[in-house]
């Protein structure tokens, strides 16, 4: 873990006050490092992969109230509610010289707590059109990106697929946590259909399990029993997130059925990664995959049809390797972890210059 900043040297903070590996979690953990070349900044709290800078909540509340070298005020980049809060506080109550900003990432409408504290944030960040739709302030649309040399695809991916010891020659996988709300349920039961008719691939499940999803997740290896197929639809569990990309380069294919989802970054990783995705038309896939050239998109919740899309797949490789040699391309040219921190930091230097976000708000 790289030693605590000081933070009278730091402009930008980014708390993540949730222990959990979530998506904005991965959010924080990709940009800082592209954030940092280019301004000074910092996270606070746990959960974040090494070598990340941060800075420690006993050195805000020490020294918050000196102003960072040539800012008039600190940056507090919160993405939860309880960092909103946390950040009032240091402003409100100690003082501090703070303003805040908040990435909303919701595409539906907030309670009226998430609405209070918004009210009382400096700037919002909406990460895509439909989450800024369900926003009563102003916003600045700035979608996801990823960091393109962490994902990126493999140089032989049958060797890569070799390397993870499963059956078969090619890989499709769903990644993220194993609920309904992911379609954990959708992809094993298309898997149960199509796997024995295409002896060439293996299925792989890979994301936590919480405690409330055991008896779910014990259903979906009991159905894969039932059809003969507990040694291909295999469950690697959550992983060290430093497998995951490595995962993601052994896939041919990379499945989203998610029936709800806020942005949804896996179908932007997997084509980094140079796999072909299917989706359903949840989050922001419908602005991420292209049809018929990086994938295919389907309705949420409609297992005959994301089976047949996952079919055109499977039965031709070629045809899920080039889309994704294309899914590849397009998705550095549009969604590289360096255009999203470029964008926020035009946020934060309107934030420090005191002009209001309505003069770049795509409403």
């Amino acid at each position: 873990m790289r030693a605590n900043r000081d933070i009278r040297d730091i402009e930008v903070i980014a708390p993540n006050l949730k222990r959990r590996h979530t998506g904005v979690t991965s959010t924080i953990a990709a940009l800082l490092p592209a954030q940092a070349r280019t301004i000074k900044i910092a996270a606070l709290g746990g959960g974040l992969p090494d070598g990340l800078p941060r800075v420690g909540l006993l050195d805000v509340l020490l020294h918050g109230w000196k102003r960072p070298a040539n800012r008039p005020f600190r940056i507090w980049h919160a993405r939860r509610n309880n960092e909103i809060i946390l950040g009032l506080f240091l402003r409100s109550i100690l003082r501090m010289p703070i303003k805040i900003i908040f990435t909303s990432a919701a595409r539906r409408s907030h309670t009226w707590i998430t609405r209070a504290l918004l009210n009382r944030t400096d700037h919002v960040i909406a990460t895509s059109p439909e989450a800024d739709s369900h926003l009563r302030v102003p916003a600045q649309v700035i979608l996801h990106g990823v960091d393109m040399g962490r994902y990126h695809p493999a140089k032989d991916r049958a060797q890569a697929w070799t390397e993870g010891k499963l059956p078969g020659r090619f890989g499709i996988g769903i990644f993220g946590r194993v609920r309904a709300q992911k379609g954990t349920d959708l992809f094993v039961e298309a898997m149960c259909r199509l796997l024995p008719k295409y002896p060439d691939f293996t299925a792989v499940i890979i994301g936590a399990v919480t405690a409330d999803q055991k008896m779910f997740t014990a259903n979906l290896k009991k159905r894969a029993a039932e059809a003969g197929l507990s040694d291909r639809i295999v469950f690697l569990g959550e992983l060290d997130s430093e497998e995951v990309p490595v995962w993601l380069r052994r896939m041919t294919i990379v499945v989203g059925a998610q029936r709800w989802e806020g942005f949804g970054l896996v179908p932007v990783e997997a084509m980094a990664s140079g796999a072909a995705v299917v989706a359903t038309r949840v989050g922001a896939a419908h602005r991420i995959v292209v049809e018929n050239d990086t994938g295919f998109l389907v309705p949420p919740d409609d297992l005959d049809t994301l089976t047949s899309q996952i079919e055109k797949l499977m039965q031709d490789p070629e045809l899920a390797a080039k889309y994704g040699r294309q899914g590849r391309i397009h998705a550095s040219l549009h969604f590289s972890i360096e255009r999203e921190a470029a964008e926020i930091q035009q946020v934060y230097e309107i934030c420090w210059t005191d002009k209001s976000i309505k003069s770049i708000s795509q409403k």
